[in-house]
């Protein structure tokens, strides 16, 4: 989880790959229509997130239901969206990646993503941090990608 340009993932990738954990793009769930007004530096709202929050939920459940674990990229911003994914996989632990907003705007500037730089601000805003009774961790992902890639294979099981 994390405002854009954290690097969900360009990390979240390499550690499923290295975990054997079945890895989605939470990007590749949104609706054209929340592609249309993200392109066009509208910020999404509540009503446009629920649905495909509850496809990402719902891409969770059914591999939670297979004894899978997961790695899905997702802003989940606010307290009330990750309570969306944690009530499809009760397990869920969610890695916050978190950085400098200067750094997290060039990174975004250096890249092909329908997310313009002029969203970060908003999403900052919207941000609600990890709440000390949700599971999860903060990482500072201004570190080097394999430092960062590093620590969370280290602090998880690999899938059996």
């Amino acid at each position: 989880m994390g405002v854009s340009g954290t690097g969900k993932s360009a990390v979240g990738r390499p550690v499923a790959e290295r975990l054997g954990y079945d890895f989605a793009e939470g990007d590749d769930f949104h609706p054209e229509a929340n592609v249309r007004k993200m392109r066009a530096g509208v910020p999404l709202t509540d009503e446009d997130r629920w649905p495909w929050l509850r496809s990402l939920a719902e891409w969770t459940r059914e591999r939670a239901g297979q004894g899978r674990s997961t790695v899905l990229t997702c802003s989940a911003l606010k307290r009330a969206y990750r309570d969306v994914l944690r009530e499809a996989a009760p397990d869920t632990v969610f890695v916050h990646l978190v950085g400098d907003k200067e750094v997290l705007a060039r990174r975004m500037a250096e890249r092909e993503h329908f997310m313009p730089r002029s969203l970060l601000d908003s999403q900052f805003e919207t941000l609600e941090p990890l709440g000390p009774d949700e599971e999860g961790v903060e990482v500072d992902s201004s570190r080097p990608l394999d430092e960062v890639v590093g620590e969370l294979v280290a602090r998880f099981p690999r899938q059996p």
